[in-house]
């Protein structure tokens, strides 16, 4: 089965978010179960730079298509590349007009979104959508899996193409984030080559603008997400973010599927960015981390301190307004927090007043980078992941596989992932972090308060780490589920062999 992956971020190479991570895990484990996986990309600067071998496919169709005008695009090619560390061909749209630009992925250096962003994308899902048709006679893509706002259009142009009486293949769309819909005006329909009639209550119109979130939802085959529990909360008012009653129509054809880790990037036992290693064998030696830790985030190196980490975009999505509300409280109950990350600027600037106001006792660095991401993931008792909501969510399950128990939000992909330690959990093992309800100061505080208590209780708190250093959550189970769908859509072909 012939399977096209489309996004548009791939880890290490172009990442913003876990989206980039989903992208380097899911498309290796389908290809272990016997899948022939493609991956098409925008062609930005940072994936060219890296490219091994690019030759040259196609030029992208323009001009006239069955219903009328294709997408008003500059030109652009379709080549096929090689990326080192990366075992799975990768196409790219190679437009330089569209994606050679300082900046990340769909903001400029200013900060704002790039104002052709909707041309930019819909040149990724016409691409997929040429691909469907055999624009590369050598591989045509059976199933074409669609990730988030950025491949929306996709299915859009491949129903179009049916509607036509061409051949159609099969569209899978995962939603990874529904707040993200990319949405634009109105006025910017003429130019995406699609049927007049698609600009309709029943298509891609959504308030008078161009949903791309919503043209995918609508004219995919099935719908997924990245959690059980926010597939079913996306079809409610709270968090179906305007696209609840579509999604409710669509519930048939919407399923949950948990994210992976890739355990030979996140291991506390191989990772090559750690000095200090450790696993279940030999759990003493993660106080080196929380030291190693404590010494490079400025905070006083005492190992009865229950360090607290935090790895996120700063951002009340992620709940993180709340911890400023809870600091001093933290900190006079002993408690430290190591807090890496970079965002709303004026939660940026709270963090940083806090760490002046605590010195020793509150460590925060704006920005990112990998190695400091895996040392607050190692050297931490807990990861605090308070969102408002998460779809899925990496980080908890990062927390996990490190001994770093989590401290989450009862939302999404963290209610799925996260066993709260309550007395009765404690008793039969089950028990794995710290989950609370309500999306408040005192909420998040009352669970600090929880882990406080268990921590005093050194024999509990490493049975509890070592259960959740025990659990996996890889990439091979999500395929399964993944395959399973799409042999659900195509009853009759042939099923992939496992590679050996």
């Amino acid at each position: 089965m012939k399977v096209l992956y489309v996004c548009a971020e791939l880890f290490p190479f172009v990442k913003t978010g876990g989206l980039a991570d989903v992208g380097a895990g899911l498309p290796p484990a389908l290809k272990a179960l016997g899948c022939d996986v493609r991956l098409l990309m925008p062609g930005f600067a940072e994936l060219l730079a890296e490219a091994t071998s690019l030759s040259n496919v196609a030029q992208l169709p323009g001009g006239r298509v069955p219903w009328g005008a294709a997408p008003a695009l500059p030109a652009a090619d379709l080549a096929l590349a090689t990326l080192p560390g990366f075992e799975l061909p990768v196409y790219l749209v190679l437009a330089p007009d569209l994606y050679q630009r300082r900046g990340n992925p769909y903001v400029g250096p200013d900060g704002q979104d790039w104002s052709d962003n909707a041309l930019r994308f819909s040149a990724l899902g016409w691409a997929a959508a040429a691909l469907g048709q055999g624009l590369d006679p050598h591989w045509v893509p059976d199933v074409i899996h669609c990730h988030d706002w950025h491949a929306g259009l996709a299915p859009a142009y491949i129903r179009a193409f049916a509607d036509a009486g061409r051949d159609k293949p099969l569209t899978v769309f995962t939603i990874h984030n529904l707040a993200y819909q990319g949405n634009f005006p109105g006025a910017e329909f003429v130019q995406l080559g699609l049927p007049e009639s698609y600009f309709d209550m029943n298509g891609l119109e959504f308030f008078g603008q161009i949903s791309f979130m919503k043209a995918a939802i609508q004219y995919a085959d099935r719908i997924t997400t990245v959690s059980p529990t926010y597939a079913r909360e996306i079809t409610m008012p709270q968090q179906g973010h305007g696209l609840d009653g579509l999604l409710r129509a669509r519930a048939t054809s919407l399923s949950g599927i948990l994210n992976g880790v890739d355990y030979q990037v996140w291991s506390p036992a191989t990772d090559a960015l750690l000095p200090n290693r450790y696993d279940t064998g030999n759990l003493a030696d993660k106080a080196l981390a929380k030291r190693d830790l404590q010494i490079r985030f400025g905070l006083a190196p005492r190992a009865q301190a229950l360090v607290f980490g935090v790895v996120s975009r700063l951002t009340e999505q992620k709940g993180l307004h709340l911890v400023p509300q809870v600091l001093t409280e933290l900190v006079r109950r002993g408690g430290q927090l190591a807090l890496l990350g970079q965002g709303d600027g004026a939660l940026e600037q709270s963090l940083v007043d806090a760490s002046i106001q605590y010195p020793g006792q509150v460590g925060v660095r704006i920005g990112y980078d990998e190695a400091s991401s895996h040392t607050v993931m190692a050297g931490a008792d807990v990861i605090l992941v308070p969102s408002a909501f998460e779809p899925c969510g990496l980080t908890q399950l990062y927390g996990l596989r490190y001994g770093t128990l989590p401290l989450v939000r009862r939302v999404g992909g963290l209610a799925d992932t996260v066993v709260d330690c309550t007395l009765e959990n404690l008793d039969d093992g089950s028990a794995t972090g710290f989950v609370f309800d309500d999306l408040t100061a005192d909420g998040l505080l009352s669970a600090v308060r929880r882990a406080m208590v268990l921590f005093r209780r050194p024999d509990e708190w490493a049975a509890v780490q070592r259960h959740a250093m025990g659990l996996r959550f890889d990439w091979l189970a999500a395929a399964q589920h993944y395959l399973a769908i799409y042999q659900s859509l195509r009853p009759g072909a042939q099923l992939p062999t496992r590679a050996v």
